[in-house]
Formats: structure tokens, C-alpha cells, sequence
């Protein structure tokens, strides 16, 4: 059971999800060179990564990616790319690689081919993540009941990029996405799962001890057998 870390103060609370995506990108870069970070798009992470873009970290040997994003370029206010780029890739932490998961193709699917391609190839596992969870209990594009969560969830696959696609019988999503599948996060040196809101941690604690093959956050925690990060303040950020 993964547990819950409260922060009454918001501004603590986003130092805190930094400070620990800083310790794991730092460890591996004194240990191998490089690291690799993924971060989470949405309202949520955005003072974490203001916080994290000031971390004395040699910022050159860090390569940056996206747990999922919008099947839309850069230049939408809806991409997370650019979400990343102008909270986290800013100043010092601008020489950081970035690896997008969007390209425009002539399916999403084939650029999901082209995004897990070009993450295998930065030839390391993940040392940081970082994830948001929305009210629904979704984390990455892992929407409950959308046809793609099976796939998405299944623990066995190689680390992929799978395309979710806008559902007919659901609300989520509303456009095409790209999402990281479960094993990459199982096999992530550091998980932070960064929550806000008397709302999300409520489903947090609901799913946690939910079914696997359904829930997202259940099986996240299966998967890594408990160990994720779970910070939360109630405090408006």
C-alpha cells in the first residue's frame, strides 16, 4: 500500500515533488552519465516544474519525455510538449534532450511506433517520474473503460507507446493521445504521483486497493509493488 504524504502548504508541497525528481536525476547522472526523466502534462505539474528547472543539476546529461501527450503538434495550447518546455526546459535546464511523443503521421498509431522507437533508443530506463491522476482515477492517457486500458495495463508487454484514441462510448478522451504503457513506469527508478485536492486524494485511496486489470492507480501500485511517492496537499496551488 502505497502511502500518502500531506502537505498543508502548497508551495512545500511542489518543492517536495522536485527535490525528489532532482535526488533520482542526480543519482544517475553520478552513476552512469545520464539520466532520463518523464513528466505528466495538465494543470498540476506546472510548480513542480518551475521548482525542478532550478535544480543545480548538469542539465546537459538529462534527457526529458512525456508519460503521454495530445495527438496535437507543439504549437497547440493543448500540447503537453509545449506545456514542458516553457515550465521545465527553461534557463540552465533548456540543454536537457527532449524526445517528443508526438510526430505527425499518417495514424496515431504509427507515431505511438515512432515515439516508443525513440525512447528505447535513449538506452536506459526511466530514473524520474513524475505523474499527475484526474478525478476519474486516470493516470497518463489510462482512461477508465477506454477499449486501449487493457493494453495499456497489461504487465507483461515491453515498454511501448500505444495510441488512445478519442472513445465512441466514453467521455475520455477528447482527442487522440499517446500514452506510455504500464511497464515503463514499472520499471522507473522513482515514481512521484503528485496530487492536489480533498478530491483526488479521495479517489487515489478508493482506487489504490482496486482491481489491477481495471484501475490504473491499482495497478501502477502492483506493479511496483508499492513503492510510488505519493504526494498531496489539499491547499490551492
Amino acid at each position: 500500500m502505497a502511502e500518502v504524504r500531506a502537505f498543508s502548504d502548497a508551495a512545500v508541497w511542489a518543492e517536495a515533488c522536485a527535490d525528489r525528481l532532482a535526488d533520482a536525476l542526480s543519482a544517475a547522472i553520478a552513476a552512469d552519465g545520464a539520466a532520463f526523466l518523464a513528466g505528466a502534462g495538465g494543470s498540476t505539474p506546472g510548480p513542480v516544474y518551475q521548482r525542478l528547472a532550478a535544480a543545480p543539476l548538469d542539465w546537459s546529461r538529462v534527457t526529458a519525455t512525456l508519460v503521454d501527450e495530445r495527438y496535437v503538434p507543439e504549437a497547440s495550447d493543448k500540447s503537453n510538449a509545449r506545456l514542458l518546455k516553457q515550465s521545465l526546459l527553461t534557463g540552465p535546464a533548456a540543454s536537457a534532450r527532449f524526445v517528443p511523443l508526438y510526430s505527425e503521421q499518417i495514424t496515431v498509431d504509427r507515431a505511438g511506433l515512432l515515439a516508443a522507437h525513440a525512447l528505447r533508443a535513449v538506452g536506459r530506463p526511466l530514473d524520474a517520474v513524475l505523474l499527475g491522476m484526474g478525478e476519474d482515477g486516470h493516470i497518463c492517457s489510462m482512461f477508465p473503460d477506454n477499449p486501449a486500458l487493457k493494453q495499456l495495463l497489461a504487465p507483461n508487454n515491453p515498454p511501448l507507446v500505444l495510441a488512445v484514441h478519442k472513445s465512441r462510448s466514453t467521455s475520455a478522451p477528447q482527442e487522440d493521445r499517446l500514452s506510455m504503457n504500464l511497464p515503463w513506469l514499472a520499471q522507473a527508478r522513482r515514481v512521484v504521483l503528485a496530487l492536489t485536492g480533498a478530491k483526488k486524494r479521495e479517489v487515489f485511496e478508493r482506487e489504490v486497493g482496486g482491481d489491477p486489470s481495471v484501475s490504473p492507480i491499482a495497478a501502477l501500485v502492483a506493479a511496483r509493488a508499492g513503492d510510488i511517492e505519493v504526494l498531496w496537499t489539499e491547499a490551492a496551488r
